[in-house]
């Protein structure tokens, strides 16, 4: 049986797209396309034959700007001057498919306009009211798809610029070599960013004939055209949605349009997230029946950011809310229908009495909640709040880890599962569908830590049960752990191509990792200088909280990172912050910086996480800061010495695996703690019972294995490097490239394990090199792969992905766990719930400026204060006694005019905006020197900021 020809394949392809309503037209060139153009415009808008002067002004105003302002001139009308003196707006391509024209034509030749009157012809273009929207390029069967994106990548460099530039109005190519299709928008540079189609189970649809049935058919491309390609404003570029993500739109547009019930969204996070939430909202504002739309976040530094993300894809289309008045004077303007806030002062908005009345038209209004990461913990409390003044609401929650049965809370008898507070899920896209779609890398777990009792010596085996505090605290212990890091890092980070962080249990753990690393790197310098080497230390920078001293890691049911010590003080913990101020210092010397613990610690929070991306720090120390929500495409390596479950250890293991390029294979994982049976059921709970054979990667042995077969299968081809040369045949070319790709391929996945020794193998390092020298010349010659050769480790592999978020909470919050504290008669669950605050606090630099305060109404006011009484009153009157006591001292100690500043916080608290510099002139209470006034306010500046800031804001 013959193999199908390509022309076989178009010509089958072609018959399929008439038969879904196509029209088939025979155009051989752009003359031809602008005529047609110009009979599909006048029909799609009911025009007689425009004259020359009429269609002049049209091609004038299509033939300017670059793909991305052509897209939106596309989705735009345009108002043509009649030669009778009358105007039209006339437009290109409309929402309902009805009123569009599809036609499908092949092999378009154009001329290049530089390079010297070369020619291009296109496979299939499909025209949507005569403009060449989607263009499909095709390859036979047998042969690589990359060689149809490669071609794809040709065009837009050479040719589709050619003459009036018609096919820069392309939004969409699909490629396929007939069993594998796989689609992408316009501008997309990289194979590894062109998505598979799939039915709403995930299922990859990969044959041309079923893609074309399910994808390319008038109703279903209207939808991809109009409704599910974004324009990114931020970089200029075209996004087009994923299946998954079009199924999660769809199921949340269909249930506002058609039910008042609520839903959620399980999709891992990394998956895009905020672009199908941004999708599902400027769908739903646009119902006439729908008054707002609000999406919420759980964490006071993400609604700004948020904002910024919904802004990127339609500029202006949100205001970020900086404070809960704002929130409150957004919600009471009629026109402004997209709101993004945080999920605390929406708490406060609707419970707090001056509120009420601004806001009371939307009681019985339809608003629609679209809340982000909705798995969280304290969500629950909120959710009756939001329902009970929000009487005609629907709500929809996007989540990557929901809240199962098996990781859920009771509170008053219910398990607050994510399918209690939300009825339903809508959509499921899990980790396993993202590593197989290569959304996101699978991790490469090592568990390191037999110990024995006497002596600890490692056994070098993988796991075993370590339970006692005494071992895990051992200094002995520590030290062995810190060298082996300094060993091994290289070879896990691919000679510091990239980055990686240490998460332990405790500040009194972390503190004395730092000094044992600076021991173990002394002592590697001593050995590479007495043995001639050249000794290139590590950059190890840290950051913690200084409120608690926490010894113990400790994880809540659900599994959120929450591992700060049940036994912290009540009080800042001198030793600790003059440590982290000496380590701050040291980062100081290193980066010729100036930051501090005190006033400059956001900075230096927001210093250490840009260096960590720019590769600039080798290792990041940390207890629980950095272990959610910090992306670091550049970050492939996590060491952890805590314990870690559910939530908190897919929250941690992820900030390895973004996807960055074919170097970086998969998320590096080094254990120094029996997380074997939790890292097992905690991927079994966020996938599937099959989760931990697909995520993780196989042993070396396994990998070793295959590698060898590789070889074996090469050198049967071509029994040594010079036996390249006697492949005449592009077939057997091929077969070559094809082989040792696959050596290449399993090679690069050894090269993370440090007992992999190349030399030992069949292919030692210097046989290797030579292959991949006849490798890389053979590729450009024969031109049959891609145009840059990469080293495909995973077959699962691409795009970005973040799993989730950390708890964040306010001081309301905190102020209810310690009413659950006052209210229990149990005195362990009092230190319980006083714990947790100290833990919540310790670990969210929001509350950074706050701490010392909450702690010490925790260590003075708590013991006093019997079962039953109102700690929000009582915290209410030991506030205001604290701020009038700083006030009186800032005064004091400023020499300022005590009538003046409260003039300053009273504006504050009326307009919620910080003072500027030109407020403060008559505040000081003496005359200011003229070439001193620029330090003097400058300094006042920031210190009437800070007291704002600590007594004023996230209350």
């Amino acid at each position: 049986m013959t193999v199908q020809s390509e022309q076989q394949l178009e010509n089958e392809l072609i018959a399929q797209l008439k038969g879904l309503d196509y029209e088939r037209v025979v155009i051989k060139d752009e003359a031809q396309l602008l005529s047609n153009l110009k009979k599909q415009i006048e029909r799609a808008n009911g025009l007689a034959p425009l004259s020359e002067t009429e269609w002049k002004q049209v091609i004038s105003f299509l033939n300017i700007g670059t793909v991305f302002e052509r897209a939106k001139k596309l989705r735009d009308q345009f108002p043509v001057k009649f030669d009778d003196g009358s105007s039209k707006h006339i437009f290109f391509l409309s929402h309902d498919a009805t009123k569009n024209h599809f036609q499908v034509t092949n092999q378009i030749t154009v001329d290049h306009r530089d390079h010297n009157g070369r020619t291009s012809r296109f496979d299939v273009t499909l025209l949507v009211n005569g403009f060449p929207l989607v263009q499909i390029e095709l390859k036979k069967r047998g042969l690589e798809i990359a060689e149809a994106f490669n071609q794809t990548q040709r065009y837009t460099r050479e040719a589709y610029w050619a003459g009036q530039g018609l096919f820069s109005y392309i939004q969409l190519f699909v490629i396929s070599n007939g069993v594998n299709t796989r689609y992408y928008s316009n501008g997309t540079k990289n194979i590894e960013f062109t998505f598979p189609w799939a039915d709403v189970q995930n299922k990859p649809i990969n044959e041309i004939v079923d893609f074309a049935d399910s994808f390319l058919a008038p109703t279903v491309l209207t939808q991809m055209l109009t409704q599910y390609i974004v324009m990114y404003e931020d970089s200029k570029n075209l996004m087009v949605l994923r299946p998954y993500q079009i199924y999660a739109v769809q199921s949340i547009v269909d249930r506002v349009k058609n039910t008042t019930s609520n839903g959620y969204i399980w999709h891992t996070t990394g998956s895009g997230k905020t672009l199908t939430s941004f999708k599902a909202s400027q769908i739903i504002m646009n119902m006439p029946e729908v008054e707002k739309v609000l999406f919420v976040v759980d964490r006071n530094d993400l609604d700004t950011q948020t904002a910024k993300e919904f802004n990127a894809f339609k500029a202006e289309s949100v205001d970020s809310t900086t404070n809960t008045q704002t929130l409150v004077n957004q919600l009471d303007q009629r026109h402004d229908k997209l709101i993004v806030t945080t999920l605390q002062k929406l708490n406060k908005a609707i419970s707090t009495d001056r509120y009420l009345e601004s806001i009371h038209y939307l009681r019985d209004k339809k608003v629609v909640f679209i809340f982000d990461e909705c798995h969280r913990s304290q969500f629950g409390e909120t959710h009756r709040r939001i329902k009970s003044f929000f009487q005609n609401a629907q709500m929809f929650g996007f989540t990557g880890t929901p809240i199962f049965e098996e990781n859920s809370q009771s509170q008053a008898g219910l398990k607050l599962t994510t399918d209690y507070l939300f009825n339903e899920c809508l959509h499921k896209y899990v980790i396993v569908d993202a590593i197989r779609d290569r959304n996101v890398l699978q991790f490469q777990i090592d568990y390191r830590g037999k110990y024995t009792a006497k002596g600890m010596q490692s056994s070098g085996e993988d796991v075993e049960a370590i339970d006692t505090r005494e071992l895990y605290d051992n200094p002995q212990r520590l030290q062995m752990i810190a060298r082996y890091i300094i060993d091994i890092h290289d070879t896990k980070t691919k000679q510091r191509d990239f980055t990686a962080m240490f998460c332990v249990s405790s500040v009194d753990m972390l503190t004395q990792y730092y000094e044992y690393f600076e021991q173990a790197q002394a002592d590697k310098k001593a050995e590479d200088e007495a043995e001639g080497r050249i000794h290139k230390p590590l950059t190890i920078a840290t950051i913690f909280s200084y409120g608690t001293n926490d010894a113990v890691s400790t994880v809540d049911q659900n599994g959120l990172i929450d591992e700060e010590s049940t036994d912290s003080p009540s009080q800042i913990n001198q030793s600790n912050r003059d440590k982290l101020d000496s380590y701050i210092a040291k980062y100081n010397q290193r980066f010729n910086t100036n930051y501090n613990s005190g006033d400059q610690f956001y900075a230096y929070y927001r210093d250490i996480a840009d260096r960590v991306k720019k590769k600039q720090i080798d290792i990041l120390l940390v207890v629980n800061m950095f272990l959610t929500g910090f992306d670091s495409k550049t970050l492939n390596t996590l060491y952890v010495d805590k314990n870690l479950k559910h939530h908190g250890l897919i929250q941690a293991f992820s900030r390895t695996n973004r996807v960055l390029d074919a170097n970086k294979p998969f998320g590096n994982i080094i254990c120094f703690r029996n997380l074997k049976r939790a890292t097992d059921e905690a991927l079994a709970l966020f996938s599937n019972k099959e989760a931990r054979q697909i995520v993780l990667i196989p042993s070396f042995a396994e990998i070793k294995s295959q590698y060898d077969m590789a070889v074996e299968a090469l050198l049967q081809l071509t029994k040594d490097y010079t036996a390249v040369d006697e492949l005449l045949t592009e077939d057997d070319q091929l077969e070559f490239i094809k082989a040792f790709r696959e050596v290449m391929r399993y090679n690069a996945q050894l090269e993370t394990f440090i007992e992999y020794d190349q030399d030992e193998t069949a292919l030692d390092k210097q046989q290797f090199a030579n292959f991949a020298s006849k490798y890389a010349d053979l590729c450009r010659e024969v031109k049959r792969t891609t145009t840059k050769e990469k080293v495909s480790v995973l077959d699962d592999v691409d795009f970005q992905l973040e799993l989730l978020h950390s708890d964040r909470v306010n001081v309301g919050y905190i102020i209810n766990l310690l009413q659950m504290a006052v209210n229990s008669d149990n005195e362990d669950k009092r230190q319980q719930y006083e714990a947790q605050v100290h833990d919540l606090i310790g670990g969210d630099i929001s509350l950074h400026n706050k701490q010392d305060l909450i702690e010490k109404f925790i260590a003075e006011n708590m013991p006093k204060m019997i079962n039953g009484q109102n700690v929000a009153q009582a915290f209410a009157e030991f506030w205001d006694v604290e701020k009038e006591q700083a006030y009186q001292h800032l005064c004091e100690q400023e020499n300022l005019k005590p009538e003046v500043l409260k003039k300053v916080l009273d504006n504050y608290e009326f307009t919620k905006r910080l003072p500027r510099q030109e407020e403060l002139n008559d505040l000081p209470n003496f005359k200011v020197k003229l070439f001193e006034r620029e330090n003097v306010f400058s300094s006042l500046l920031v210190k009437t900021r800070q007291f704002i800031e600590k007594f004023y804001t996230g209350l």
